[in-house]
C-alpha cells in the first residue's frame, strides 16, 4: 500500500522517522479482547483528535528530544547555535528543568478549545524520549514536581492530572503517549549520556547486562501502571519509541505491561508503534495519508506547522490545506491527529488558535459528513471526497482550491451504477439542490445547480446524497 507523504514535511524528520510504523502491507493483527474492538469501533467513531507535543524543549524553541542523541546531531541541532560541544550541549539541555515554568498553561482552555473546534480526543506528551515527566510519578525526579522545577509550585504543576481532568470535563477522550525511551534514566544512557557518543538506543548490551535491562523494563511498567491506574479514565495508551522492539534486540515486554494495564482499565486501546501483533490496536502512518483506505484502524499523526515542538518562527499550513486533510483522511477511514506544540509558557500559538477557530466553525456546519462516518464504495473522484453514514447515508464534498471561479454549477462525479439520485441538500444551509443526471463523451454523473443565493464555502462544501 502506497502512502502519499506530505510535501510540508521537512527533510531533518526524515532522519527521525526511519522506524515510526509497521508497514501497512504486515498483516494487521486484531485484538483478542471483545472489549478492545468494541472500543476501537468508538475510536473510528471520532476521526479528530488534537495532539501536544510539549516538554523542556518547548523552552529553547527546538526539535524535541532528538538534539540528545550524538548520532543524529547532524539534522537534530540544526536549531542549536551556541555551541557544537556535544557534553556541553547535553548538560544544559539537562538542566532545562530547573527553568520550566508554563505560568500560562491552563487545562480547561485547552480542553473547551479542543471541544469547541471539533475535536473529539486530546493526545498527549506524558514524557518524551528526553525522559521529563509532566505527571507527578514517584519513580524519578525528573517530573515537573520535582522541587528543583520552579513550576512545582504552581498548583497546576501535574500537568497530566489537570489536562486529563479538564478533557474528560469536556466529554473529549484520552490518548496517553509515552515515550519508551527515557534518555535520563541511567539505566537506558548511562549517565545520562553525558560524555558519551548516544544514539536512540541504550548505551550497553541488553545481552551483556540483562539485569540493568530489566531495570528499566520494570521502571516503564510502574510508570505506565501509575498512569493507568492513578489519572483516571484512559481510552488510548500510545507507546512512542517505535525502534524498542523484539525485532530490534531491545524487548520492552509490551505484552505484559498491556496485559497488566488492562487489568485495570479492561477496554484501554493499545498502540504499540511498530510492533506486528496484537498490542498494535491502531497503525499510526506519521506525516504521511495512506492512498487507499486501509481495511484496519488507523490515525494518521501529523503536524500543523512544520515541527512536533513549538519553533518561534514556524511556518503553519493554510486553514484550507487542513480542511483538506482532515477530509481526505476521513474519506479513506481513518483519523487525524492533528499536532500543535504549546509555546513555552503554555499557550498554543497565536496561528495555530485562528487555524484552529476556522476548522471548528467549518466542522460546527459540516459534521455529518465527518463524525461515525465509514468508507463509502467510491472514496473520491477529482475534487470530490466521499464518505458513508451508518444509515447508509452518502455524503459528497467539494473540495474548492483557490483558484475556482465558476460555482453556477458542478458535476457530483457519481457513476450510475451506484445508484439512481433522487435528492441533494447541502449540509451547512439545509437547502435543497436541484440536480440532473448528465451523461456525454467527458463528464458523467449528476449536476448541481447551485441556487442563486447559494454561498460557497471557502475551504469545502459538503452535500447529502440519497439514492434509491
Amino acid at each position: 500500500m502506497m502512502l502519499v507523504v506530505l510535501a510540508a514535511m521537512t527533510s531533518s524528520r526524515v532522519f527521525a522517522q526511519a522506524v515510526v510504523n509497521a508497514s501497512p502491507k504486515d498483516k494487521y493483527v486484531p485484538p483478542k479482547s471483545p472489549l478492545v474492538r468494541e472500543r476501537l469501533e468508538w475510536f473510528k467513531d471520532q476521526k479528530l483528535c488534537l495532539m501536544m507535543h510539549f516538554g523542556l524543549y518547548s523552552i529553547w524553541g527546538i526539535t524535541e528530544s532528538w538534539p540528545l542523541s550524538t548520532k543524529d546531531a547532524f539534522w537534530a541541532r540544526t536549531d542549536v547555535e551556541w555551541t557544537n560541544d556535544d557534553t556541553e550541549f547535553k548538560r544544559q539541555y539537562w538542566a532545562l528543568s530547573r527553568f520550566f515554568n508554563p505560568v500560562r498553561f491552563n487545562a480547561q482552555d485547552i480542553a473547551k478549545t479542543a471541544k469547541r473546534c471539533g475535536f473529539r480526543y486530546v493526545a498527549f506528551t506524558t514524557k518524551h524520549h528526553d525522559g521529563f515527566c509532566l505527571w507527578d510519578t514517584k519513580f524519578t525526579d525528573y517530573k515537573t514536581t520535582s522541587p528543583e522545577c520552579p513550576y512545582s509550585s504552581n498548583p497546576n504543576a501535574d500537568i497530566v492530572k489537570r489536562l486529563f481532568d479538564a478533557c474528560r470535563a469536556e466529554g473529549l477522550g484520552i490518548s496517553c503517549y509515552f515515550s519508551k525511551a527515557d534518555w535520563h534514566h541511567d539505566d537506558f544512557w548511562e549517565g545520562a549520556g553525558v560524555g558519551r557518543f548516544t544514539s536512540r538506543y541504550p548505551t550497553y548490551s541488553a545481552g551483556k547486562e540483562p539485569e540493568r535491562w530489566e531495570r528499566f523494563k520494570a521502571f516503564t511498567k510502574n510508570q505506565i501502571l501509575e498512569l493507568v491506574g492513578n489519572y483516571g479514565p484512559i481510552d488510548i495508551l500510545w507507546l512512542d519509541g517505535a525502534w524498542l522492539l523484539h525485532e530490534t534486540g531491545w524487548d520492552m515486554g509490551i505484552s505484559d505491561i498491556v496485559d497488566a494495564a488492562r487489568k485495570i482499565q479492561p477496554n484501554l486501546i493499545s498502540v504499540d508503534r511498530a510492533a506486528k501483533n496484537e498490542y498494535m490496536d491502531i497503525r499510526t502512518p506519521e506525516q504521511t495519508v495512506p492512498a487507499e483506505p486501509l481495511d484496519y484502524p488507523w490515525e494518521s499523526c501529523i503536524t500543523m506547522s512544520d515541527n512536533w515542538a513549538y519553533h518561534c518562527d514556524d511556518a503553519y499550513k493554510s486553514t484550507r490545506q487542513l480542511v483538506h486533510l482532515i477530509v481526505d483522511v476521513v474519506s479513506k477511514g481513518g483519523n487525524l491527529a492533528l499536532n500543535v506544540g504549546p509555546m513555552p509558557d503554555g499557550r498554543i500559538p497565536h496561528p495555530a488558535m485562528e487555524r484552529l477557530e476556522k476548522i471548528g466553525r467549518w466542522l460546527a456546519k459540516n459534521g455529518a459528513a465527518i463524525y461515525g462516518t465509514r468508507v463509502a464504495k467510491v472514496t473520491q473522484i477529482k475534487s470530490w471526497r466521499y464518505t458513508q453514514g451508518k444509515d447508509g447515508r452518502l455524503f459528497a464534498i467539494r473540495l474548492w482550491s483557490e483558484g475556482d471561479r465558476d460555482f453556477s454549477h458542478v458535476i457530483l462525479d457519481l457513476d450510475e451504477k451506484d445508484g439512481k439520485v433522487v435528492r441533494v441538500r447541502h449540509l451547512a444551509s439545509g437547502a435543497e439542490i436541484p440536480f440532473q443526471e448528465t451523461i456525454g463523451d467527458y463528464q458523467r454523473g449528476v449536476t448541481l445547480y447551485l441556487p442563486r443565493e447559494f454561498v460557497r464555502d471557502e475551504f469545502a462544501d459538503a452535500f447529502a446524497v440519497e439514492r434509491k
